[in-house]
């Protein structure tokens, strides 16, 4: 398929506003995404005392996290395809008010179902950075589209920073989870009024009918193949539960794409999946995926370890992990800030790259040198370089070869893919880390951590090898 530049707008869409009104949907928009990106890390740390509060085994407590996943992953295909068909920011304000009323489930929960519940509507908002991404390619100026989309994604690290910043401080002075929702819930509520007043809607609305079977079959083969992804370590990678899910997540894909060819409207064009200039940012965003999210679950039980009888880690707390963690909140908003000027000097394919080198020498640093306070700040620092620059650059990548009219379920599947990838990253270093312990304990071994460490780092540095493949193949 050929799609209009990024740049065009569509006969029936609005001009790209004033530098005043854009600025304003800016920080609606980055403001909601902070909030987002906070209630997906936050519950982490929570998790084993959610296990005393409850009397409940760690495979029932990590629903809280894996049913947020599932959430987002099921719903964010679905509302960027709603974005584009009906609105952008009537979805953006829909995912926030799920999220609020999932915050205020959560707060009042008593017990593990209905604190999974809460999680399953928090989980939900996870389409809210996708579909600012396709707001902003619909609303603001060329020039300032990259440097627009990186600040919204540079979001998601620095929420997830500040998730575990909130938590920690709220965890050395009481063991309720309480508060910790109520403060999300309030977050939440300032994010909707300020997109309610801020942000302008500016793309085209072209309607049409939902593709309902496509919906029930997406939200099928996904939720088959990342409950399988969550609960394979727990339930054995070749127990027939894991493999059932597999083997249903493939045969209801290969139906849900036969339905996606054959419809006139489908839900999901395949090109936005796997199409030639689509493939390689689909990809990357996997990979970075991988990479990003395994810097919340390994940095935060190494910083945690304690030294004396394991041999490494900094005897840190929750709230240390969040500190350790700043550097990467401020490098990160400085270079998403700057990637608009990267990539008109360099191009955005080269600008992905150079951000996913950037991200793969934070992990391999560590790989090599983490006993010493400063090892986890330089990390941390390139880190934040690195995500800024790859994260406002990917998400210009996926959407400007394709029309504007399907900009919002474009971001979609790219952050579809990088969920996946983040759902494979808990696994894979889980298995690494449960199955290399110190003898007599249960504590991973320092060789497994760097084993992940150097894992983590191949990953972006594949990332970058095929960001400078696309370039090549599609110059320009």
């Amino acid at each position: 398929m050929t799609g209009a530049p990024a740049t065009a707008h569509t006969a029936t869409g609005p001009p790209p506003a004033g530098p005043a009104r854009t600025g304003r949907t800016l920080l609606a928009l980055a403001a909601a995404g902070m909030v987002v990106s906070v209630q997906q890390t936050l519950v982490l740390p929570l998790l084993p005392q959610f296990m005393l509060r409850f009397d409940a085994p760690i495979t029932d407590v990590t629903w809280v996290f894996t049913a947020s996943l599932l959430a987002g992953a099921v719903a964010t295909p679905l509302l960027t395809r709603f974005g584009d068909m009906y609105g952008k920011k009537r979805m953006i304000m829909l995912a926030l008010v799920l999220l609020l009323a999932g915050s205020v489930v959560c707060a009042v929960s008593g017990s593990l179902p209905v604190l999974i519940a809460g999680r399953t509507l928090q989980g939900v908002s996870s389409s809210m950075i996708p579909l600012a991404i396709g707001m902003i390619r619909d609303a603001f100026p060329r020039e300032r589209i990259t440097t627009a989309i990186g600040i919204v994604s540079a979001t998601m690290g620095v929420g997830g920073s500040a998730g575990m910043i909130v938590t920690g401080l709220i965890a050395a002075r009481t063991d309720s989870h309480r508060p910790v929702f109520w403060i999300t819930a309030a977050l939440g509520a300032a994010a909707l009024a300020l997109v309610a007043v801020c942000a302008r809607d500016a793309g085209a609305r072209p309607g049409g009918r939902p593709d309902l079977a496509g919906a029930v079959l997406l939200a099928a083969w996904l939720s088959c193949l990342l409950l399988g992804i969550s609960e394979g370590n727990a339930w054995g990678w070749t127990s027939a539960g894991v493999l059932g899910l597999f083997g249903g997540a493939a045969a209801l894909c290969a139906v849900w794409t036969v339905v996606q060819l054959r419809v006139r409207a489908p839900l999901v064009r395949l090109n936005l999946l796997v199409g030639p200039r689509s493939l390689s940012a689909n990809v990357i965003s996997m990979l970075l995926g991988f990479s990003m999210f395994a810097a919340f679950t390994l940095i935060a039980g190494f910083v945690q370890a304690p030294s004396a009888q394991v041999g490494y880690g900094l005897d840190g707390s929750v709230l240390d992990v969040g500190l350790y963690m700043l550097p990467s909140t401020v490098t990160m908003l400085v270079f998403s800030w700057m990637s608009g000027r990267i990539v008109a000097r360099i191009g955005t394919a080269y600008t992905l790259a150079v951000g996913s080198a950037f991200a793969g020498l934070c992990y391999a640093w560590l790989a090599v040198s983490n006993s010493h306070v400063y090892d986890l700040l330089a990390f941390s620092a390139i880190q934040g370089i690195g995500f800024g620059i790859a994260y406002a650059a990917l998400g210009t990548l996926a959407v400007q070869h394709v029309p504007m009219d399907q900009s919002g379920i474009a971001s979609g599947i790219n952050s579809l893919v990088r969920t996946t990838g983040g759902g494979i990253a808990g696994a894979v270093t889980a298995s690494i880390l449960a199955g290399q312990v110190i003898a007599g304990t249960e504590m991973p071994t320092l060789a497994a951590y760097e084993l992940c460490f150097w894992i983590v780092a191949a990953g972006a540095a594949v990332a970058a090898v095929i960001a400078v493949a696309h370039a090549l193949r599609h110059p320009g």
